[in-house]
């Protein structure tokens, strides 16, 4: 597709700015003087640029028929707006009665005649009495001759000094001629025409009483009443005259007068004058500013294209967009959007004033020459197109408003320095299109008439008509929808009913500021370092608080108050230190304090801790919403409290405002803070911890679950680890040559501590790593403690849990223990010589019987005998005292196992007489506080302590 520039050329005038405003105001005097511009004095390039419409069609039939006898309305009355086609349809008249070339060299003539059912039109004598050519005060003079009045003009031109003689009289005087004499005088001179232009406005200017050299206020409406009455007589003499549609182009008291009485005479005579349709000023338009456009399958091409976008998204555009019809309105407009012409022939049409065909052609003509010079690459001339940024186009339009529209358009709608152009300069997927200005030029057109009230008497326009005058094919309507949402809670003078967004919402321009003004103060009012980012505060703990992985989550919280233990926590570094990607130094900074420092005290466990910051190119953006949200929230609440007064409209609005502003929040919050920074150090003998950063995205899912899969994609917190890992580990850092095992809980409570060993999410997960590795040989062997060169319940490849006392061996070194023990005892279980000797029985015990265990049986007396030494019997243990520290963190988990593996062990024996006492022992540094002291009294007697005692 092309744009429309390159299909259909502006005439030269047009894309020379070299028309003159003048010139759409067709002289019917300077036509027939022959000092008009060349396109109205040369009948046949008048014709070839002018439309025939429906109304100028019937009315050139019925002149046409009355010039050639063969009827036709005598007398035809013009009343329709200002600007509606009355003048240029006279003019057609005159050139079709005066031509100088055959009728087949008119362009579209050649209809009017088949219509008449005629051959031929014969030419006529045509008097044009302009009311705006000379005062009725003012004689003209030609030679000897000096005309006085309107009907010695009408002779003159008819007939000249013959004609005049015939009414000198009438003129000398004053007084208006009979019928009679004018029929005589235009039966004489027939065919003829007579064309009357701006009556009311010659015929107001005499005084209400009295007489002047032009005659009297009565005689000249005597005139007109006698004239109509003569061309009813002459069966070759036709009438046209125009009157204006509204009392108010008709003047003060005396133009009203004037109007109504010329309305009687005129009354009786049917006008069969059709104004101008929209359809018919698409070609109207199109003829005067442009060529004849060559490319026609390209123009169809393009108009097919904006039909078929608007069937495709039929419920974003109007209802007669979903029309076969429409994509003919297309046709006709182009390369004009009929939504253009719309806006103007229904809109602006009805401010006093604005011309609706000449209104549209001035205004048309300036906006298609700045078009041009600005290399628009628009397929149509849409709503949205408006160069409103252009002071000749700004001025054509805001002249025919009320003041203040001026600095309206100049701040906010169109212009290098108005707002929505900031807002395309600061966001690119606006700016690719001018997505803001496009949207704005299409609510000035269509809202900033006075009289914009449609027939439901709803205000504004919906966004389904605001899409219509923005949105081209291929381009996706959601840019057009979002950029009205923007300028929806940015702008001062755009005032919006209903629920933003929603299907009844209307939005409309004003020069009365809306309520936003007041929000901007209130905005200023606001105090950044409380309110702001308390507010931003809350926003971001309601979207990251759902995190699983982290066992504490810290907004904006000095390293002080984030505790140094085995949990491991997020960070929201606060706003005032937001992360800049091109210079990271503040940031870095900041998480070099919190890894090294807890509060006064060296931080231990620096590895426990992940951090998000705020990004610095979309915190001024956050900022900005929320002084928003509770700038409205303030007006709301002072609304409701009856401080400000307003009205239900205003008030309704305030509230739309505030809850879209809140609604906004929690995405701009989550957009801001989306980045993950991560201390780094890849061994121990690097000296620098680095920061690595993360970038969170900010669509799809929630803010938590995209934490959680960045974190665990990038091995940020690891939940699931596995033996090998660990072997490697404990190998590079823990098993030396003269130490081949290292306790399980000094690696876990390293890797808290340095950030060069992998984060594990918990102690959990390093238990599992523990038993998993436990099973298989290749990874450690286990042991409960290690004294004279022995491992106490040793084991290897056989699970085991993870607590404080276990020991990881090194593989090799753990094998080779294994087969030591092997060895021992294989050696231990083979035979050898019996110990004990043979012993000689006596006759008295040859009944003996000697059992398997060495016990004689002798009669009923039983004895041991023994056979060499008898080892003496081990004495049993009759008490266990144990002694245990408890790390106070893990109190409650180390308790538990307590009870759990030795406890219970112990209370097996029914026997057994068990008594267990927890002895706690405190020391604070700075003193205990007295709020610490009663709760910890209160809990302790309560669990019924023995002792209790401070000192």
């Amino acid at each position: 597709m092309k744009p429309w520039r390159e299909i259909a050329i502006p005439h030269s005038d047009v894309l020379k700015g070299t028309f003159q405003q003048a010139e759409f105001a067709v002289d019917l005097t300077a036509v027939q003087r022959g000092t008009a511009p060349e396109i109205y004095r040369n009948a046949s390039a008048f014709f070839a640029r002018t439309y025939i419409t429906e109304g100028m069609r019937l009315l050139l039939t019925m002149v046409a028929q009355r010039l050639a006898g063969k009827g036709g309305e005598p007398v035809i009355q013009l009343q329709t707006a200002f600007g509606g086609g009355k003048t240029h349809t006279m003019l057609a008249v005159l050139h079709l009665a005066t031509r100088s070339c055959h009728l087949t060299e008119l362009p579209g003539i050649s209809s009017v005649l088949d219509q008449a059912n005629l051959s031929d039109v014969p030419k006529a004598r045509v008097a044009v009495l302009d009311g705006n050519a000379r005062g009725p005060g003012s004689p003209k003079k030609i030679g000897k001759t000096e005309i006085k009045t309107l009907w010695g003009e009408l002779a003159w031109q008819l007939g000249g000094n013959d004609a005049f003689d015939m009414i000198s009289s009438s003129d000398d005087v004053g007084t208006s001629p009979g019928s009679e004499l004018l029929a005589e005088l235009l039966q004489k001179y027939s065919p003829c025409v007579i064309l009357v232009d701006e009556l009311v406005a010659y015929v107001r200017q005499f005084p209400a009483d009295g007489r002047i050299s032009g005659g009297s206020f009565e005689s000249n409406i005597s005139f007109i009443q006698a004239l109509t009455e003569a061309v009813k007589q002459v069966p070759t003499a036709v009438m046209l005259a125009s009157l204006p549609e509204s009392e108010i182009e008709a003047g003060q008291n005396l133009g009203v007068s004037t109007l109504r009485a010329l309305e009687k005479i005129f009354g009786r005579v049917q006008a069969i004058w059709r104004p101008v349709a929209t359809e018919e000023g698409f070609e109207i338009v199109r003829r005067r500013l442009f060529e004849t456009i060559g490319n026609e399958n390209g123009k169809i091409s393009v108009c097919r294209a904006f039909a078929d976008a608007y069937v495709k998204d039929a419920n974003k555009f109007p209802v007669e967009t979903q029309q076969e019809r429409y994509f003919d309105r297309l046709c006709q407009a182009y390369p004009i959007h009929p939504e253009l012409f719309d806006r103007l022939y229904q809109d602006w049409s009805t401010i006093d004033g604005f011309q609706r065909t000449r209104g549209v052609l001035k205004l048309m003509a300036k906006v298609i020459h700045r078009l041009w010079r600005m290399n628009n690459q628009d397929l149509m001339i849409l709503p949205g197109s408006l160069p409103l940024d252009d002071n000749d186009v700004r001025n054509e339009l805001a002249i025919h408003l009320t003041p203040g529209w001026h600095p309206i358009v100049e701040s906010e709608i169109d212009g290098e320095n108005s707002e929505a152009a900031k807002i395309e300069n600061m966001e690119t997927r606006f700016g690719q299109y001018q997505a803001v200005r496009r949207v704005t030029r299409t609510l000035f057109l269509g809202t900033a008439p006075a009289s914009i009230a449609t027939t439901q008497g709803v205000r504004g326009l919906d966004s389904a008509q605001i899409l219509l005058g923005c949105c081209q094919p291929s381009q996706s309507t959601s840019v057009y929808s979002d950029a009205l949402k923007r300028v929806s809670d940015r702008f001062t003078y755009l005032n919006i009913s209903s629920e933003i967004g929603g299907d009844n919402t209307r939005y409309w321009f004003d020069t009365r500021a809306n309520l936003r003004r007041e929000m901007e103060d209130r905005k200023r009012r606001i105090d950044e370092k409380t309110d702001v980012v308390k507010k931003i505060e809350d926003c971001a703990r309601k979207i990251f608080n759902g995190t699983r992985l982290f066992d504490g989550v810290h907004i904006f919280t000095p390293h002080s108050d984030v505790p140094d233990d085995s949990s491991l926590r997020l960070v929201l570094l606060h706003p005032s230190i937001p992360f800049n990607s091109t210079l990271p130094l503040a940031t870095d900074s900041a998480i070099h304090a919190f890894i090294k420092n807890h509060g006064t005290q060296p931080r231990h466990r620096g590895n426990r801790l992940v951090f998000v910051a705020a990004d610095a190119a979309v915190l001024d953006r956050l900022k900005d919403g929320v002084r928003t949200a509770l700038a409205w929230e303030s007006i709301v609440d002072d609304i409701a409290s009856g401080r400000l007064n307003i009205d239900l409209a205003q008030k309704n609005q305030a509230e739309k405002f505030a809850q879209n502003a809140f609604e906004t929040l929690p995405g701009v919050t989550r957009e801001c803070f989306r980045w993950i920074l991560c201390p780094m150090q890849e061994d121990p003998t690097e000296t620098q911890v680095t920061i690595e950063s993360f970038k969170l995205g900010t669509t799809g899912g929630s803010a938590a679950g995209e934490l959680e899969r960045v974190c665990r994609e990038n091995e940020l917190v690891i939940e699931t680890w596995a033996p090998i890992h660990l072997r490697e580990q404990l190998r590079n850092l823990y098993w030396k040559a003269d130490k081949q095992a290292s306790r399980a809980k000094d690696f876990w409570d390293d890797s808290h501590k340095y950030i060069y060993l992998p984060r594990l999410r918990s102690r959990d997960t390093f238990a599992a790593v523990i038993k998993a590795g436990s099973r298989n040989g290749d990874f450690f062997g286990t042991a409960y403690g290690y004294s004279a060169d022995k491992y106490d319940s040793f084991n290897l490849g056989a699970e085991v849990d993870f607590d404080d006392s276990v020991l990881l061996i090194e593989p090799s070194h753990a094998k080779e223990y294994a087969t030591r023990l092997e060895n021992q005892a294989a050696a231990r279980a083979a035979p050898s010589q019996n110990p004990f000797r043979e012993i000689e029985l006596s006759p008295q015990t040859q009944d003996a019987s000697v059992t398997s265990n060495g016990v004689v049986n002798i009669g009923e007396v039983s004895q041991t005998i023994a056979r060499g030494t008898i080892p003496a019997q081990e004495p049993r243990a009759t008490k266990f005292l144990g002694t245990i520290e408890i790390q106070a963190p893990m109190a409650k988990r180390e308790l538990t196992s307590v009870a759990d593996e030795v406890i219970a062990l112990l209370v097996k024996d029914a026997h057994a007489k068990v008594k267990i006492t927890l002895d706690i022992d405190v020391e604070f540094q700075n003193g205990a506080n007295e709020t610490l002291k009663r709760s910890v009294n209160e809990n302790a007697r309560t669990l019924r302590f023995r002792n209790i005692h401070w000192e």
